[in-house]
C-alpha cells in the first residue's frame, strides 16, 4: 500500500482554504466524499476541535476508513451516503448548519487500485464500475442494452467523444455476437474501431468511453449538479466549501453555482443594491486552481485536479 493511492489530492491547499472556516469554536466539517480517509483523516488532525461527518456510496471504502479514523472516536460520523443526499443526512444528525464543505469528486483511487470493479481500463476485469455495488445497474448492462442512440449521447455529453457513433456501432455489432462482459474486449473492440489519428491523442483510446460509462452508471452530473446547490444550503455564514474536480463538465457545474451565489441579482441601474439582491457567495479562487508541478510528479492523479471554494458571506433573503 506504499504507492500514490494514498495521497490525496491538493490537501495542503484544502485545509488552507478551509481553515478559516474550521478554526471557530464547536466546528462542523463535512467531507463528501470520503474514500479512503485521507482528507478526512487530515482535518481532524489539523482541526482538533472540529467535528467531522463523511459520506461515501461505497461500503468497502466506508469499512476501511473506518478503521483508519477509529483513533478519533465520536469526532467523526461516517454515513453511507451519496453525496447530494447531504440534506437527508444532516437532518438526521440533528446538524442545522455546517462550517466546511470539501468535495473530492470523481473515483476515489481505492476504485481504480482494485481490479475487479472494472474502472480502468488498464487491467481486464468485469465491467461493472458502480461505486455502491449493492444497488444500480452495472456498466455491461449499459452496453448490452441501451439503445444505439442512447449510447451515442452518453459519449458524446459524458466522454466528449468525438467518435462516439463509430464505436456506439460496433459495440451493436458486437454485443449481438455476444454481450461484454469484461474490460479488455471493450478496450480492444475501441482501439479497433477508431481512425489512427484520433489513436495518436489523449493517452488511453478508452478512456473517454470508461469516464462515460462510469459517469451513466452512477449518475454522477446528476449528483453534483444536486450536492452542489445543496451544500452551499447547508453552509453557516462564514463557512468555505472546496471542490475537486477531474474533469471538465463537473467543474464546469461547479463553476456555474459558484458564479451564480457570487453574482448579484439585482436588475440593472438601482442606484443601491438592496440586501436581497446582494451576492451570497464571495469566490476564493480566480477560476480554478491547478496542482503544482511538484505535485503532479509525487501524484500522478492529481494531474486534471481543478480546485475551486468559495465562502458564504450572507444569508439567503427570502
Amino acid at each position: 500500500m506504499s504507492n500514490d493511492r494514498h495521497v490525496p489530492v491538493m490537501l495542503q491547499r484544502c485545509l488552507d482554504m478551509l481553515a478559516p472556516a474550521l478554526e471557530r469554536p464547536g466546528a462542523v466539517v463535512v467531507d463528501c466524499t470520503l474514500g479512503l480517509g485521507g482528507h478526512s483523516e487530515a482535518l481532524l488532525k489539523r482541526f482538533p476541535e472540529v467535528r467531522l461527518v463523511a459520506l461515501d456510496r461505497d461500503k468497502e471504502a466506508l469499512r476501511l476508513s473506518g478503521e483508519r479514523l477509529a483513533p478519533y472516536g465520536d469526532r467523526a460520523t461516517l454515513v453511507h451516503a451519496v453525496y447530494d443526499e447531504l440534506p437527508e443526512v444532516l437532518d438526521r444528525l440533528g446538524i442545522p448548519r455546517v462550517d466546511g464543505v470539501l468535495f473530492d469528486l470523481g473515483v476515489s483511487s481505492m476504485q481504480l487500485d482494485e481490479a475487479d470493479r472494472g474502472f480502468a481500463y488498464a487491467q481486464d476485469a468485469p465491467l461493472d464500475m458502480r461505486m455502491d455495488q449493492s444497488t444500480g445497474i452495472g456498466a455491461a448492462e449499459v452496453l448490452n442494452t441501451y439503445p444505439a442512440g442512447e449510447l451515442v449521447r452518453i459519449l458524446r455529453a459524458y466522454g466528449e467523444e468525438k467518435q462516439a457513433k463509430r464505436i456506439v456501432s460496433a459495440i451493436v455489432r458486437e454485443r449481438e455476437k455476444e454481450p461484454f462482459t469484461t474490460s479488455a474486449r471493450l478496450v480492444e473492440l475501441i482501439r479497433d474501431a477508431l481512425p489512427q489519428a484520433a489513436k495518436r491523442t489523449g493517452g488511453n483510446p478508452a478512456k473517454r468511453t470508461f469516464q462515460a460509462l462510469r459517469i451513466e452508471v452512477n449518475h454522477e452530473l446528476d449528483s453534483v449538479e444536486r450536492a452542489i446547490p445543496a451544500a452551499v444550503r447547508a453552509l453557516a455564514v462564514g463557512g468555505r466549501i472546496a471542490v475537486l474536480s477531474y474533469q471538465s463538465l463537473e467543474d464546469r457545474i461547479v463553476k456555474q453555482v459558484f458564479a451564480a451565489g457570487a453574482a448579484t441579482t439585482a436588475p440593472p441601474g438601482l442606484p443601491v443594491v438592496p440586501e436581497k439582491y446582494q451576492p451570497r457567495l464571495k469566490l476564493l479562487t480566480r477560476g480554478a486552481e491547478l496542482p503544482t508541478e511538484e505535485e503532479v510528479a509525487e501524484n500522478r492523479r492529481a494531474a486534471p485536479a481543478r480546485l475551486r471554494g468559495v465562502e458564504r458571506i450572507r444569508e439567503d433573503v427570502l
